[in-house]
Protein backbone atom coordinates (compact mmCIF):
# COMPACT_ATOMS: atom_id res chain seq x y z
CA UNK A 1 0.00 0.00 0.00
CA UNK A 2 2.06 3.00 -1.20
CA UNK A 3 1.95 6.10 1.03
CA UNK A 4 1.34 8.48 -1.88
CA UNK A 5 -2.26 7.30 -2.36
CA UNK A 6 -3.79 10.77 -2.05
CA UNK A 7 -7.20 9.36 -2.98
CA UNK A 8 -7.30 7.72 0.46
CA UNK A 9 -7.85 11.20 1.95
CA UNK A 10 -11.21 12.74 0.97
CA UNK A 11 -10.26 16.00 2.67
CA UNK A 12 -7.83 16.77 -0.16
CA UNK A 13 -10.70 17.15 -2.63
CA UNK A 14 -10.84 20.95 -2.30
CA UNK A 15 -7.45 21.43 -3.97
CA UNK A 16 -5.67 23.05 -1.02
CA UNK A 17 -2.06 22.28 -0.16
CA UNK A 18 -2.52 21.02 3.38
CA UNK A 19 0.73 21.77 5.18
CA UNK A 20 -1.06 22.08 8.51
CA UNK A 21 -0.56 18.41 9.40
CA UNK A 22 1.35 19.17 12.63
CA UNK A 23 -1.85 20.74 13.97
CA UNK A 24 -3.97 17.80 12.82
CA UNK A 25 -3.98 15.56 9.77
CA UNK A 26 -6.83 14.74 7.45
CA UNK A 27 -8.55 11.44 8.18
CA UNK A 28 -7.85 8.39 6.06
CA UNK A 29 -10.88 6.87 4.33
CA UNK A 30 -10.77 3.61 6.30
CA UNK A 31 -11.02 5.49 9.61
CA UNK A 32 -13.94 7.56 8.32
CA UNK A 33 -15.68 4.43 7.07
CA UNK A 34 -15.07 2.56 10.32
CA UNK A 35 -16.59 5.35 12.41
CA UNK A 36 -19.58 5.66 10.11
CA UNK A 37 -20.16 1.91 10.09
CA UNK A 38 -20.03 1.76 13.89
CA UNK A 39 -22.54 4.57 14.28
CA UNK A 40 -24.90 2.92 11.79
CA UNK A 41 -24.62 -0.54 13.33
CA UNK A 42 -26.73 -2.08 16.13
CA UNK A 43 -23.50 -2.30 18.15
CA UNK A 44 -23.87 1.21 19.52
CA UNK A 45 -24.16 0.29 23.18
CA UNK A 46 -22.21 0.90 26.33
CA UNK A 47 -19.68 -1.64 27.55
CA UNK A 48 -19.86 -4.45 30.08
CA UNK A 49 -23.47 -5.40 29.43
CA UNK A 50 -25.19 -8.79 29.32
CA UNK A 51 -26.28 -8.57 25.67
CA UNK A 52 -24.71 -8.90 22.24
CA UNK A 53 -24.29 -5.21 21.39
CA UNK A 54 -22.44 -4.60 24.67
CA UNK A 55 -20.21 -7.61 23.97
CA UNK A 56 -19.37 -6.11 20.57
CA UNK A 57 -18.49 -2.82 22.25
CA UNK A 58 -16.16 -4.64 24.64
CA UNK A 59 -14.52 -6.34 21.66
CA UNK A 60 -14.08 -3.00 19.90
CA UNK A 61 -12.34 -1.48 22.93
CA UNK A 62 -10.04 -4.50 23.20
CA UNK A 63 -9.24 -4.35 19.48
CA UNK A 64 -8.49 -0.62 19.65
CA UNK A 65 -6.14 -1.13 22.60
CA UNK A 66 -4.39 -3.95 20.74
CA UNK A 67 -3.99 -1.85 17.58
CA UNK A 68 -2.48 1.07 19.50
CA UNK A 69 -0.19 -1.30 21.40
CA UNK A 70 1.08 -2.69 18.07
CA UNK A 71 1.64 0.85 16.77
CA UNK A 72 3.50 2.07 19.87
CA UNK A 73 5.35 -1.09 20.88
CA UNK A 74 3.51 -1.71 24.13
CA UNK A 75 0.86 -4.06 25.48
CA UNK A 76 -2.93 -3.61 25.44
CA UNK A 77 -3.03 -3.57 29.25
CA UNK A 78 -1.02 -0.36 29.18
CA UNK A 79 -3.14 1.57 26.66
CA UNK A 80 -5.31 4.32 28.14
CA UNK A 81 -7.71 6.45 26.06
CA UNK A 82 -8.77 10.00 26.83
CA UNK A 83 -10.03 13.20 25.25
CA UNK A 84 -6.53 14.40 24.32
CA UNK A 85 -2.86 13.83 25.00
CA UNK A 86 -2.86 17.02 27.08
CA UNK A 87 -5.75 15.85 29.25
CA UNK A 88 -4.13 12.46 29.80
CA UNK A 89 -0.77 14.01 30.64
CA UNK A 90 -2.34 16.49 33.06
CA UNK A 91 -4.04 13.63 34.90
CA UNK A 92 -1.02 11.35 34.80
CA UNK A 93 1.37 14.02 36.11
CA UNK A 94 -1.05 14.94 38.90
CA UNK A 95 -1.31 11.28 39.90
CA UNK A 96 2.41 10.48 39.99
CA UNK A 97 3.13 13.77 41.81
CA UNK A 98 1.26 12.50 44.86
CA UNK A 99 4.42 10.54 45.61
CA UNK A 100 6.69 13.59 45.31
CA UNK A 101 7.96 15.74 48.16
CA UNK A 102 10.03 18.88 48.57
CA UNK A 103 13.42 18.38 46.96
CA UNK A 104 12.21 15.95 44.33
CA UNK A 105 12.75 17.07 40.74
CA UNK A 106 11.16 16.69 37.32
CA UNK A 107 12.91 17.50 34.04
CA UNK A 108 11.08 19.08 31.09
CA UNK A 109 12.48 20.62 27.92
CA UNK A 110 12.27 23.94 26.08
CA UNK A 111 11.70 21.97 22.87
CA UNK A 112 8.37 20.45 23.93
CA UNK A 113 4.77 21.31 23.21
CA UNK A 114 3.33 22.84 26.37
CA UNK A 115 1.15 19.74 26.75
CA UNK A 116 4.28 17.95 27.97
CA UNK A 117 5.58 20.88 30.02
CA UNK A 118 2.78 22.62 31.92
CA UNK A 119 1.16 19.47 33.39
CA UNK A 120 4.50 18.61 35.01
CA UNK A 121 5.13 22.19 36.13
CA UNK A 122 1.69 22.42 37.73
CA UNK A 123 2.09 19.03 39.43
CA UNK A 124 5.54 19.99 40.74
CA UNK A 125 4.28 23.30 42.13
CA UNK A 126 1.52 21.54 44.03
CA UNK A 127 3.92 18.93 45.41
CA UNK A 128 6.68 21.39 46.31
CA UNK A 129 9.01 19.71 43.83
CA UNK A 130 11.50 21.47 41.56
CA UNK A 131 11.31 21.77 37.77
CA UNK A 132 14.52 21.63 35.74
CA UNK A 133 14.55 22.78 32.11
CA UNK A 134 16.71 21.14 29.46
CA UNK A 135 17.19 23.34 26.43
CA UNK A 136 18.73 23.21 22.96
CA UNK A 137 22.36 24.37 23.24
CA UNK A 138 22.58 26.25 19.92
CA UNK A 139 20.68 27.58 16.91
CA UNK A 140 20.38 24.13 15.31
CA UNK A 141 17.72 23.51 17.99
CA UNK A 142 18.89 19.96 18.52
CA UNK A 143 18.46 18.29 21.91
CA UNK A 144 21.40 15.98 22.71
CA UNK A 145 21.45 13.75 25.75
CA UNK A 146 24.00 16.10 27.31
CA UNK A 147 21.37 18.86 27.51
CA UNK A 148 19.24 16.63 29.72
CA UNK A 149 22.19 15.21 31.68
CA UNK A 150 23.17 18.79 32.59
CA UNK A 151 19.99 19.24 34.62
CA UNK A 152 19.52 15.69 35.92
CA UNK A 153 19.97 15.52 39.67
CA UNK A 154 19.91 12.58 42.05
CA UNK A 155 16.36 13.53 43.12
CA UNK A 156 14.95 13.47 39.57
CA UNK A 157 11.74 11.46 39.46
CA UNK A 158 10.55 11.91 35.85
CA UNK A 159 11.96 13.21 32.58
CA UNK A 160 9.32 14.48 30.16
CA UNK A 161 10.60 14.83 26.60
CA UNK A 162 9.24 15.05 23.09
CA UNK A 163 10.00 12.45 20.42
CA UNK A 164 9.86 15.20 17.77
CA UNK A 165 9.34 18.94 18.10
CA UNK A 166 5.94 20.00 16.82
CA UNK A 167 7.49 23.38 15.93
CA UNK A 168 10.83 22.84 14.19
CA UNK A 169 10.79 19.06 13.70
CA UNK A 170 13.86 18.24 15.81
CA UNK A 171 14.09 14.62 16.90
CA UNK A 172 16.00 14.52 20.21
CA UNK A 173 18.53 11.86 21.11
CA UNK A 174 15.90 9.68 22.76
CA UNK A 175 18.11 6.61 23.36
CA UNK A 176 20.72 8.79 25.05
CA UNK A 177 18.15 10.73 27.06
CA UNK A 178 16.41 7.56 28.25
CA UNK A 179 19.77 6.05 29.23
CA UNK A 180 20.70 9.20 31.17
CA UNK A 181 17.36 9.20 32.97
CA UNK A 182 17.71 5.54 33.87
CA UNK A 183 21.21 6.14 35.24
CA UNK A 184 19.78 8.89 37.46
CA UNK A 185 16.94 6.63 38.66
CA UNK A 186 14.24 8.63 36.83
CA UNK A 187 11.35 7.45 34.69
CA UNK A 188 10.67 8.75 31.18
CA UNK A 189 7.45 10.14 29.68
CA UNK A 190 7.62 10.66 25.91
CA UNK A 191 5.30 12.97 23.98
CA UNK A 192 5.08 11.20 20.62
CA UNK A 193 2.20 13.27 19.23
CA UNK A 194 4.30 14.80 16.48
CA UNK A 195 6.62 11.84 15.94
CA UNK A 196 4.07 9.07 15.42
CA UNK A 197 2.98 10.09 11.88
CA UNK A 198 6.62 9.96 10.77
CA UNK A 199 8.76 7.61 12.85
CA UNK A 200 8.20 4.21 14.44
CA UNK A 201 7.59 4.56 18.17
CA UNK A 202 8.43 1.52 20.29
CA UNK A 203 8.04 1.69 24.06
CA UNK A 204 10.04 -1.46 24.68
CA UNK A 205 12.84 -0.64 22.25
CA UNK A 206 13.23 2.89 23.62
CA UNK A 207 13.15 1.66 27.21
CA UNK A 208 10.75 4.43 28.19
CA UNK A 209 7.92 4.18 30.69
CA UNK A 210 5.10 6.02 28.91
CA UNK A 211 4.48 7.13 25.32
CA UNK A 212 1.58 9.53 24.74
CA UNK A 213 0.07 10.61 21.42
CA UNK A 214 -3.12 11.62 19.60
CA UNK A 215 -4.84 9.77 16.77
CA UNK A 216 -5.79 12.93 14.91
CA UNK A 217 -2.10 13.50 14.20
CA UNK A 218 -1.89 10.15 12.38
CA UNK A 219 -5.00 10.27 10.22
CA UNK A 220 -7.56 9.20 12.82
CA UNK A 221 -10.19 10.95 14.97
CA UNK A 222 -9.73 13.42 17.82
CA UNK A 223 -8.80 11.23 20.75
CA UNK A 224 -5.66 10.84 22.83
CA UNK A 225 -3.95 7.80 24.23
CA UNK A 226 -1.00 6.85 26.34
CA UNK A 227 0.83 3.56 26.19
CA UNK A 228 2.51 2.76 29.50
CA UNK A 229 4.28 -0.14 31.07
CA UNK A 230 1.45 -1.95 32.89
CA UNK A 231 3.42 -2.09 36.13
CA UNK A 232 3.57 1.71 36.13
CA UNK A 233 -0.22 1.94 35.92
CA UNK A 234 -0.71 -0.79 38.52
CA UNK A 235 1.21 1.24 41.10
CA UNK A 236 -0.85 4.42 40.62
CA UNK A 237 -4.21 5.33 42.12
CA UNK A 238 -5.84 8.10 40.06
CA UNK A 239 -9.05 9.82 41.11
CA UNK A 240 -12.03 7.78 39.93
CA UNK A 241 -15.65 7.05 40.64
CA UNK A 242 -16.24 4.39 43.28
CA UNK A 243 -18.17 1.91 41.09
CA UNK A 244 -16.01 2.38 37.97
CA UNK A 245 -13.57 -0.43 37.07
CA UNK A 246 -10.49 -0.67 39.24
CA UNK A 247 -8.39 -2.82 36.93
CA UNK A 248 -5.91 -1.30 34.51
CA UNK A 249 -6.08 0.35 32.10
CA UNK A 250 -9.79 1.13 32.78
CA UNK A 251 -8.86 2.69 36.13
CA UNK A 252 -7.46 5.72 34.29
CA UNK A 253 -10.42 6.35 31.97
CA UNK A 254 -13.06 8.73 33.29
CA UNK A 255 -16.60 8.07 32.11
CA UNK A 256 -17.71 6.34 28.93
CA UNK A 257 -15.26 6.07 26.07
CA UNK A 258 -16.19 7.47 22.61
CA UNK A 259 -16.64 4.08 20.97
CA UNK A 260 -17.17 5.42 17.47
CA UNK A 261 -13.80 7.17 17.76
CA UNK A 262 -12.18 3.92 18.88
CA UNK A 263 -13.43 2.33 15.66
CA UNK A 264 -11.57 5.09 13.82
CA UNK A 265 -8.47 4.67 15.98
CA UNK A 266 -8.31 0.97 15.23
CA UNK A 267 -8.60 1.61 11.48
CA UNK A 268 -6.05 4.45 11.48
CA UNK A 269 -3.51 2.41 13.45
CA UNK A 270 -3.95 -0.51 11.06
CA UNK A 271 -3.50 1.87 8.13
CA UNK A 272 -0.22 3.19 9.55
CA UNK A 273 1.09 -0.31 10.13
CA UNK A 274 0.07 -1.39 6.62
CA UNK A 275 1.77 1.56 4.92
CA UNK A 276 4.93 1.12 7.00
CA UNK A 277 7.35 3.68 8.35
CA UNK A 278 10.10 2.96 5.83
CA UNK A 279 7.76 3.86 2.98
CA UNK A 280 6.50 6.92 4.85
CA UNK A 281 9.99 8.25 5.46
CA UNK A 282 11.08 7.55 1.88
CA UNK A 283 8.16 9.65 0.65
CA UNK A 284 8.48 12.50 3.15
CA UNK A 285 12.24 13.03 3.20
CA UNK A 286 12.57 14.48 -0.34
CA UNK A 287 9.71 16.89 0.43
CA UNK A 288 11.30 18.36 3.55
CA UNK A 289 14.73 18.45 1.89
CA UNK A 290 13.34 20.41 -1.08
CA UNK A 291 11.37 22.78 1.15
CA UNK A 292 14.37 23.53 3.39
CA UNK A 293 16.69 24.07 0.42
CA UNK A 294 14.14 26.30 -1.29
CA UNK A 295 13.47 28.46 1.76
CA UNK A 296 17.18 28.80 2.57
CA UNK A 297 17.70 30.16 -0.96
CA UNK A 298 15.16 33.00 -0.58
CA UNK A 299 16.56 36.35 0.55
CA UNK A 300 14.85 37.58 3.69
CA UNK A 301 13.71 34.14 4.86
CA UNK A 302 15.06 32.69 8.11
CA UNK A 303 14.48 29.03 8.88
CA UNK A 304 14.68 28.30 12.60
CA UNK A 305 16.47 25.07 13.46
CA UNK A 306 18.49 22.83 11.21
CA UNK A 307 18.66 19.62 13.21
CA UNK A 308 20.40 16.76 11.47
CA UNK A 309 17.61 14.39 12.49
CA UNK A 310 14.14 15.84 12.12
CA UNK A 311 10.52 15.17 11.30
CA UNK A 312 9.34 16.80 8.03
CA UNK A 313 8.35 20.03 9.78
CA UNK A 314 9.92 23.48 9.63
CA UNK A 315 9.34 26.96 10.99
CA UNK A 316 10.46 30.19 9.36
CA UNK A 317 9.98 33.94 9.19
CA UNK A 318 10.04 36.41 6.32
CA UNK A 319 11.73 39.73 7.04
CA UNK A 320 9.31 42.63 7.32
CA UNK A 321 6.27 40.42 7.81
CA UNK A 322 4.67 38.84 10.87
CA UNK A 323 4.02 35.13 10.81
CA UNK A 324 0.27 35.83 10.63
CA UNK A 325 0.74 38.01 7.54
CA UNK A 326 2.69 35.30 5.78
CA UNK A 327 0.13 32.66 6.75
CA UNK A 328 -2.68 34.81 5.32
CA UNK A 329 -0.75 35.31 2.07
CA UNK A 330 -0.32 31.54 1.80
CA UNK A 331 -4.00 30.96 2.58
CA UNK A 332 -4.92 33.34 -0.26
CA UNK A 333 -3.16 30.87 -2.57
CA UNK A 334 -4.83 27.82 -0.95
CA UNK A 335 -1.84 26.79 1.17
CA UNK A 336 -2.71 25.92 4.78
CA UNK A 337 0.05 26.55 7.33
CA UNK A 338 0.10 27.60 10.97
CA UNK A 339 1.50 30.71 12.58
CA UNK A 340 2.28 31.83 16.12
CA UNK A 341 3.74 29.42 18.68
CA UNK A 342 1.52 26.33 18.13
CA UNK A 343 1.77 25.69 21.89
CA UNK A 344 5.56 25.42 21.68
CA UNK A 345 5.50 28.13 24.33
CA UNK A 346 8.93 27.52 25.83
CA UNK A 347 10.64 27.25 22.44
CA UNK A 348 9.10 30.52 21.24
CA UNK A 349 10.66 32.29 24.20
CA UNK A 350 13.94 30.38 23.99
CA UNK A 351 14.39 31.49 20.38
CA UNK A 352 13.27 35.07 21.03
CA UNK A 353 10.38 34.77 18.57
CA UNK A 354 7.63 35.95 20.94
CA UNK A 355 5.11 37.49 20.56
CA UNK A 356 4.53 36.78 16.86
CA UNK A 357 6.20 33.38 16.60
CA UNK A 358 6.93 31.89 13.20
CA UNK A 359 5.25 30.23 10.24
CA UNK A 360 5.09 26.43 10.49
CA UNK A 361 4.76 24.10 7.51
CA UNK A 362 4.64 20.34 7.92
CA UNK A 363 4.60 17.50 5.42
CA UNK A 364 2.94 14.13 5.80
CA UNK A 365 2.70 11.34 3.30
CA UNK A 366 -0.38 12.68 1.51
CA UNK A 367 1.65 15.73 0.46
CA UNK A 368 3.63 15.80 -2.78
CA UNK A 369 6.06 17.94 -4.78
CA UNK A 370 3.31 20.32 -5.89
CA UNK A 371 2.75 21.31 -2.27
CA UNK A 372 6.43 22.20 -1.90
CA UNK A 373 6.38 24.24 -5.10
CA UNK A 374 3.26 26.16 -4.10
CA UNK A 375 4.73 26.96 -0.67
CA UNK A 376 7.97 28.26 -2.17
CA UNK A 377 6.24 30.26 -4.89
CA UNK A 378 4.15 32.19 -2.37
CA UNK A 379 7.02 32.75 0.06
CA UNK A 380 9.19 34.09 -2.78
CA UNK A 381 6.43 36.53 -3.70
CA UNK A 382 6.00 37.66 -0.09
CA UNK A 383 9.75 38.13 0.36
CA UNK A 384 9.91 40.16 -2.88
CA UNK A 385 6.96 42.33 -1.84
CA UNK A 386 4.70 40.93 -4.54
CA UNK A 387 2.10 39.33 -2.24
Amino acid sequence: MPPMRRDRFPGLSDGWSRLDGPAGTLMVDSAIDAMTAWMRSPSGANSHGAFKAADETDALVADARAAVARLLGGTPAGVVFGPSMTALTMRFAATVAREWSEGDEVVVTRLDHDGNVRPWVIAAERAGATVRYAEPPDEALELPASAVEAVLGERARWVAVTAASNACGTIPDLPGIVAAARAAGARVYIDAVHATPHRRMDLERLGADVIACSAYKWFGPHIGMLCARPEILEALRPDKLKPSPDEIPDRFELGTLPFESLAGVRAAAEYMLDVGYDAIRAHEQPLIDAALAGLDAIDGVTVHGHAADRAPTLMFNVAGHTSAQVARALAARAVAVWDGNYYAWELERHTGLAPHGAVRAGFVHYNDESDVERLLDVVRAVAAGDA
